[in-house]
């Protein structure tokens, strides 16, 4: 979830390569109905911190509220409200952008592996 269209379809398109069922929007208050309606079809949510209408930490609590075990990875190029641990703290992953889509690949197996475990 990003509010960069051209962000998210290229990491769709991506993720889609490499297997995974991909769920793409724009908006986080359309991700957010989209979770809200179906929380157990997702694995795995991965958004920006910083977006209009809403925060990508924001996002994360109301996606917890709904299904408290959900994985949120956040994504930010710059933001002052949120780095690694305050995400930790949050039970947030971090990642910094850019990332190659190699990096996000190991970050999404490594979130997906531990909360199988």
């Amino acid at each position: 979830m990003d509010d960069d269209e051209a962000i998210v379809n290229m990491m769709g398109q991506m993720l889609e390569r490499l297997g995974y069922q991909v769920k793409i929007s724009f908006s986080p208050l359309e991700a957010f109905e989209m979770f809200q309606s179906k929380p157990d079809q997702f694995d795995l949510v991965i958004t920006d911190m910083t977006m209009p209408q809403m925060t990508g930490d924001r996002f994360s609590e109301k996606l917890r509220e709904v299904r408290s075990d959900i994985p949120v990875i956040i994504c930010t190029g710059h933001s002052s409200l949120i780095d690694k641990e305050k995400a930790g703290i949050m039970g947030m992953f971090y990642v910094m952008k850019p990332i190659a889509i190699s990096g996000i690949a190991k970050m999404i197996r490594k979130v997906l592996d531990n909360t199988v475990s």
